[in-house]
């Protein structure tokens, strides 16, 4: 499965779940995210799959692209204290998405991605593309990788919010955002420590977070 199959493949996960009854029941309720709504925490699901089309409706970017661990090197919000202005700023982002409702949201999304599924055809993972969010470019494959550990990671998030069963991700899926979420937490934590928690109990460090 190509990156772009397995990027449709998550996002199509996600606007299921968005369209979830037990979603919209519970749509002003605290998140299971701190100081989020579910409502909130949906709209930043649904914003993840709403920043590809912006991605794509760039012009193709003149910028060398750089590599995926460097573009989480420069992200602002990594280890962002949770009152800051870029946390704060991402929960505002996420509860005016959510300003239109559970229902429009959900048929959002599932339009958008209907789209996607053309405008995503045929398009070379080499292909760069800037990213309007953030001011640098990232190969196109890196890029949705990107959105796939979000979509991921918020999937998660929003089902243990409403309650119901987090769905089980596709190998194609899961296996480049387990990759990417342990060169990361290798990255913050050591190799050692990363280690140490997949294998020794006894010597497991109390934190092993990529994020």
């Amino acid at each position: 499965m190509s990156v772009v199959d397995a990027y449709l493949s998550t996002a199509s996960q996600a606007a299921a779940l968005l369209a979830k009854s037990e979603v919209d029941a519970t749509w002003e309720r605290p998140s299971a995210l701190a100081r989020m709504t579910v409502g909130g925490l949906a709209g930043h699901l649904a914003y993840q799959i709403f920043s590809v089309s912006s991605a794509l409706e760039e012009p193709e970017s003149p910028q060398a692209p750089i590599p995926l661990l460097e573009h989480y090197a420069r992200a602002a919000w990594i280890a962002a204290p949770l009152d800051g202005e870029v946390n704060a700023g991402i929960r505002a982002k996420g509860e005016g998405i959510a300003s239109e409702g559970a229902l429009s949201l959900a048929e959002r999304a599932h339009t958008v991605l209907a789209g996607q599924q053309t405008d995503l055809a045929g398009r070379s993972g080499d292909e760069v593309v800037f990213m309007p969010q953030t001011g640098w470019a990232l190969l196109l494959d890196d890029f949705l990788v990107t959105r796939m550990l979000e979509l991921a990671v918020h999937m998660d998030d929003l089902a243990v919010s409403v309650g119901i069963a987090s769905q089980e991700l596709p190998d194609a899926v899961f296996d480049p955002v387990l990759v990417l979420l342990t060169r990361l937490a290798a990255r913050r934590h050591g190799q050692g420590a990363l280690l140490r928690a997949l294998t020794r109990t006894e010597r497991a460090p109390t934190a092993i977070n990529a994020i």
